[in-house]
Protein backbone atom coordinates (compact mmCIF):
# COMPACT_ATOMS: atom_id res chain seq x y z
CA UNK A 1 0.00 0.00 0.00
CA UNK A 2 1.33 3.40 -0.95
CA UNK A 3 0.76 6.34 1.40
CA UNK A 4 0.02 9.47 -0.60
CA UNK A 5 -0.54 13.07 0.48
CA UNK A 6 -4.32 12.63 0.56
CA UNK A 7 -4.10 9.65 2.92
CA UNK A 8 -1.51 11.44 5.06
CA UNK A 9 -3.90 14.40 5.39
CA UNK A 10 -6.65 12.02 6.56
CA UNK A 11 -4.26 10.43 9.07
CA UNK A 12 -3.30 13.86 10.37
CA UNK A 13 -6.98 14.71 10.86
CA UNK A 14 -7.79 11.44 12.60
CA UNK A 15 -4.77 11.60 14.90
CA UNK A 16 -5.05 15.34 15.60
CA UNK A 17 -1.38 15.64 14.66
CA UNK A 18 0.26 18.00 12.22
CA UNK A 19 3.23 17.00 10.11
CA UNK A 20 5.50 19.83 9.01
CA UNK A 21 5.51 20.35 5.25
CA UNK A 22 9.23 19.63 5.01
CA UNK A 23 8.71 16.25 6.76
CA UNK A 24 5.69 14.98 4.79
CA UNK A 25 7.65 13.14 2.09
CA UNK A 26 9.79 11.39 4.69
CA UNK A 27 6.74 10.39 6.79
CA UNK A 28 4.90 9.07 3.71
CA UNK A 29 7.94 6.97 2.77
CA UNK A 30 8.34 5.62 6.32
CA UNK A 31 4.63 4.73 6.64
CA UNK A 32 4.73 3.01 3.24
CA UNK A 33 7.78 0.98 4.38
CA UNK A 34 6.01 -0.01 7.62
CA UNK A 35 2.90 -1.15 5.76
CA UNK A 36 5.08 -3.12 3.34
CA UNK A 37 6.66 -4.92 6.29
CA UNK A 38 3.21 -5.72 7.75
CA UNK A 39 2.10 -7.07 4.36
CA UNK A 40 5.14 -9.39 4.44
CA UNK A 41 4.05 -10.65 7.85
CA UNK A 42 0.58 -11.40 6.47
CA UNK A 43 2.19 -13.86 4.04
CA UNK A 44 3.52 -16.05 6.87
CA UNK A 45 1.79 -19.38 7.38
CA UNK A 46 0.83 -19.43 11.06
CA UNK A 47 -1.88 -22.06 10.69
CA UNK A 48 -0.10 -24.76 12.67
CA UNK A 49 1.40 -22.56 15.39
CA UNK A 50 0.22 -22.74 18.95
CA UNK A 51 -1.13 -19.29 19.95
CA UNK A 52 0.87 -19.53 23.18
CA UNK A 53 4.15 -20.28 21.35
CA UNK A 54 7.14 -18.57 22.96
CA UNK A 55 10.85 -18.51 22.18
CA UNK A 56 11.57 -18.21 25.90
CA UNK A 57 12.36 -21.44 27.70
CA UNK A 58 9.53 -22.15 30.11
CA UNK A 59 7.20 -19.60 28.50
CA UNK A 60 6.71 -15.98 29.38
CA UNK A 61 8.11 -15.12 32.79
CA UNK A 62 5.47 -14.01 35.24
CA UNK A 63 5.82 -11.61 38.12
CA UNK A 64 3.69 -11.16 41.17
CA UNK A 65 1.05 -8.47 40.74
CA UNK A 66 1.74 -6.23 43.70
CA UNK A 67 0.16 -2.83 44.24
CA UNK A 68 2.23 0.09 45.43
CA UNK A 69 0.54 2.88 47.35
CA UNK A 70 2.34 6.17 47.21
CA UNK A 71 0.56 9.10 48.78
CA UNK A 72 1.62 11.93 46.47
CA UNK A 73 1.42 10.27 43.05
CA UNK A 74 -2.06 11.57 42.21
CA UNK A 75 -1.20 15.11 43.34
CA UNK A 76 2.04 15.10 41.34
CA UNK A 77 0.27 13.93 38.19
CA UNK A 78 -2.68 16.28 38.60
CA UNK A 79 -0.31 19.20 39.19
CA UNK A 80 0.53 19.03 35.46
CA UNK A 81 -3.11 18.94 34.32
CA UNK A 82 -4.69 22.09 32.88
CA UNK A 83 -7.75 21.53 35.09
CA UNK A 84 -8.19 19.21 38.07
CA UNK A 85 -10.42 19.01 41.10
CA UNK A 86 -9.92 16.76 44.13
CA UNK A 87 -8.33 13.62 42.63
CA UNK A 88 -9.82 13.91 39.14
CA UNK A 89 -8.94 15.44 35.78
CA UNK A 90 -11.49 17.92 34.48
CA UNK A 91 -11.98 17.64 30.72
CA UNK A 92 -14.36 19.35 28.31
CA UNK A 93 -17.70 17.59 27.83
CA UNK A 94 -17.84 15.71 24.53
CA UNK A 95 -21.37 14.33 24.87
CA UNK A 96 -24.30 16.59 25.48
Amino acid sequence: MQIDSELLTKLETLSHLRVADDKKEEIMRQLTDILGYVENLNELDTEGLDPFFSMLEGGTPMREDVTHKEENVAREILAHAPMAEEDFFIVPAIIE
